[in-house]
């Protein structure tokens, strides 16, 4: 298995560089200590194997997994509490728990083994980043990667968001960006008090809407700030009256 080492502490990454020295079937491709560097490095090396660090600056480990192409085995090396640790067994990816010992280690490499030999997917990194989000929390920032460029989007910058089959469109400042993700997952992911679901289909950024115009018979027309117009469905429109009469 050929693995890539991803933590941007230099401890850490010894830690797992020295219990890796005893597995014959494992080489390590690359290390990295922040997530730009292994977005990189994970396109060049094509690892089967990756130890990921959930928490670090610039990228954080669920933006690098969002970012990568490639179907690779997952391991995240996370101080999360127990909540974050049942959102990772759903999705099928092992974890480490810092501190963790060589034995907990090679658990996790053989979990690694097994699910490589059964051909497993990879998890979903968006929906894995909104379960194991504890209550309360959402997401700050939207990561998209366009080719060899990577865009980050604040929340606060997220005009609305469009449903495309199994991709979301997101426009923000007068430019819109394509993401592998269901609006479903991105929804669950953003403060209901900020982002409200006007219709099956969209999003909107509370805080963009104007006003809001008749269209047909049952459905409305939400007139953003810098003129976009986003369609609002009867419930949606409920939501969004809701929430308007709130602020």
């Amino acid at each position: 298995m050929r693995a890539i080492i991803v933590d941007d502490e230099e401890l850490a990454r010894q830690i797992v560089r020295e219990y890796l020295k005893a597995e014959l079937d494992v080489e390590i491709v690359a290390e990295c200590s922040n997530g730009f560097d292994a977005v990189k490095a994970v396109a060049a090396y094509k690892p089967d194997l990756l130890f990921l660090d959930v928490q670090m600056p610039k990228l954080d480990g669920f933006e690098v997994l969002e970012l990568i192409s490639t179907d690779v085995a997952v391991v995240f090396v996370t101080a999360y509490d127990q909540y974050a640790m049942k959102a990772f067994d759903a999705a099928a990816a092992d974890y480490l728990l810092k501190p963790f010992d060589r034995d907990r280690f090679q658990m996790a490499l053989q979990r690694v083994r097994r699910r490589l030999g059964e051909g497993a997917a990879a998890p979903n990194a968006s929906e894995l980043r909104a379960a194991a989000q504890p209550p309360g929390q959402y997401t700050q920032r939207i990561v998209v990667k366009d080719g060899t460029r990577v865009h980050i989007i604040p929340i606060d910058q997220l005009d609305y968001a469009e449903a495309q089959d199994d991709y979301v469109a997101l426009h923000s400042a007068g430019k819109t960006h394509l993401k592998q993700q269901t609006i479903s997952s991105l929804d669950s992911s953003l403060d209901p008090a900020q982002f409200v679901r006007v219709h099956r289909s969209f999003l909107v950024n509370l805080s963009r809407v104007s006003r809001i115009e008749p269209f047909s018979k049952d459905t409305r027309i939400a007139i953003l700030a810098d003129g976009a117009q986003v369609p609002v469905s009867r419930a949606g429109f409920m939501r969004l009256k809701e929430l308007m009469e709130k602020s």
